[in-house]
């Protein structure tokens, strides 16, 4: 239970931080942006295990970039098809 409270913090954190890297709106509600940041800390987990730089002595700096780029890659591709999608009804 509070491993998915964990992750869901962490998610919202790194959504509220890509949002903040874009550049211009990202009109996309609260429950999306902590969801995107969470598939971003997935993702990026997964990348960095992929290429060995998972656990490494001390931070993990590589890991939390790469969370952090691929929360960004998704907000950027998530964020006008939303807005998209709400302005076609």
């Amino acid at each position: 239970m509070f491993q998915l409270l964990w992750i869901l913090l962490i998610g919202f954190i790194l959504g509220v931080l890509a949002k903040l890297i874009l550049r211009g709106p990202q009109a996309i509600p609260w429950w999306l942006t902590m969801l995107l940041g969470a598939a971003g800390a997935l993702l990026g987990n997964l990348i960095a295990g992929w290429i060995g730089v998972r656990h490494t002595g001390g931070i993990d700096w590589i890991r939390h970039f790469l969370q952090i780029g691929c929360a960004v890659a998704l907000v950027a591709v998530v964020a006008p098809a939303w807005s998209n999608s709400r302005t076609n009804r």
